[in-house]
């Protein structure tokens, strides 16, 4: 029997030294907590929301940005998966292999944006995920959660390379490494357009306040249906870029990255500061501020918005995951100053 229909109602708990991991329930729904003691940290994760990580709590303030009505309507929050792709298609067909593929508006399965482009993939609200491991020990806590969305008809009409992905939440030293494993099913290569809509907050300062570090070159350009159109421009934004009578809706690229290959973005307030770093396979970069709102977003991307379809124009690098291949990749949330 899977783990995830084997549990009790219960809480699960594994300990050793300072790290925790527990099963519980929360707003009547099933959660896992991971604690670190040493450093206060801990993180809250919904398996039958997205498998969203909600919540990150240092010494009891909230870095993530999750509204009340997360837990009573679909409501982008916390750290949503977007998948199969990454922010927006621009129009209803995109290519892959050479191939144009159809998508089908009518299995009511698409989001749209104000534009009636799809956005966001098919997997942010999801309850398929299945838990498949919760830990705590010497070095870590962690919990692993797996979609074997090859099962599920409706998305492999939108997509169809079968494939599963496994995610994994790990706390260790007060950072939260979030790791996506995705394997190659299919008898074809499987288009790369992964990415994650993580919000995020300061609680030590207004939003008009905070200070920006964008650790790119360059600007991928945006047409007015804020889809790229394949030219990019040096980033000349200053560096701390500050918010107050400022926004970003932007997409970076050739990102500058630490002796690790990693590139680290970041926002401060008046003692908090949190780093989002962006493991190598994640080139692109977007960065979400909208005026007004008490948040920011460091989306890492395995490629651009539009990404299938600028693939196929050659004018952006597009990931591939080759047959019976996987590939594997992480970003990491890094808060300080709390």
């Amino acid at each position: 029997m899977r783990l995830a229909t084997a549990l009790c109602l219960a809480p699960l708990m594994t300990q050793a030294a300072n790290y925790s991991a527990e099963r519980e329930k929360f707003n009547g729904q099933e959660i896992v907590r991971l604690r670190d003691a040493r450093h206060q940290t801990e993180v809250l994760i919904a398996p039958a929301k997205g498998n969203n990580a909600f919540s990150m709590k240092v010494k009891g303030q909230d870095v993530m940005w999750t509204p009340p009505e997360f837990w009573s309507r679909p409501t982008l929050a916390g750290n949503p998966l977007l998948w199969p792709w990454a922010n927006r298609i621009a129009g209803e067909a995109y290519w892959a292999n050479g191939k144009k593929y159809l998508l089908n508006t009518g299995l009511g399965n698409v989001r749209k944006d104000g534009n009636q482009n799809p956005i966001h993939g098919l997997l942010a609200f999801t309850h398929a995920w299945l838990v498949q491991g919760v830990s705590g020990g010497e070095s870590s806590a962690s919990v692993s959660s797996r979609i074997e969305y090859w099962r599920y008809p409706d998305w492999m009409a939108q997509f169809p390379f079968a494939h599963t992905i496994e995610m994994t939440y790990r706390l260790r030293d007060g950072v939260l490494e979030v790791e996506t494993v995705v394997e190659n099913l299919s008898t074809d290569a499987l288009p790369l357009s992964l990415g994650y809509h993580p919000y995020f907050q300061l609680t030590d300062s207004p939003r008009d306040d905070w200070k920006v570090h964008l650790a790119a070159r360059d600007n991928v350009e945006l047409s007015n249906l804020l889809v790229p159109t394949g030219a990019t421009s040096p980033n000349n934004r200053p560096d701390p870029y500050l918010l107050k009578g400022s926004q970003l809706d932007n997409v970076f690229t050739n990102l500058v990255r630490d002796s690790a290959g990693r590139a680290v973005f970041s926002v401060s307030g008046k003692s908090q500061k949190l780093e989002v770093l962006y493991g190598p396979k994640y080139p692109v970069a977007v960065v979400y501020a909208p005026p007004g709102r008490g948040f920011i977003c460091f989306e890492p991307m395995a490629g651009p918005t539009n990404g299938f379809n600028l693939g196929h124009e050659g004018k952006f690098p597009l990931q591939s995951i080759a047959p019976g291949a996987s590939w594997r990749e992480s970003f990491w949330i890094r808060p300080s100053g709390f």
